[in-house]
């Protein structure tokens, strides 16, 4: 289970670790999947949500350890981050 897929490196390694102890299926859960920053060929088997190729913030996601208790995830502005 995920917050959010990115560029897939780190469900990509998760995936092979848990393959390598010898499970015999991974499935992989997502609350949101972000493709346009994907750079490994991976996929989330369940999505609940796509969102666009911007900062989110919210339920557990932050910026510099801030917004992470939001009660709904938001798009950070670019200037809260440049």
């Amino acid at each position: 289970m995920e917050d959010i897929v990115d560029t897939g490196r780190t469900i990509r390694e998760v995936r092979r670790l848990l393959e390598n102890k010898g499970a015999n299926d991974v499935r992989i859960v997502s609350l949101l999947d972000k493709p346009d920053r994907r750079v490994v060929d991976i996929e989330a088997d369940y999505v609940g949500f796509t969102v666009p190729n911007e900062f989110v913030v919210g339920y557990g996601l932050d910026f510099n350890q801030c917004y992470r208790n939001l009660p709904y995830i938001g798009v950070l502005k670019e200037e809260a981050y440049r």
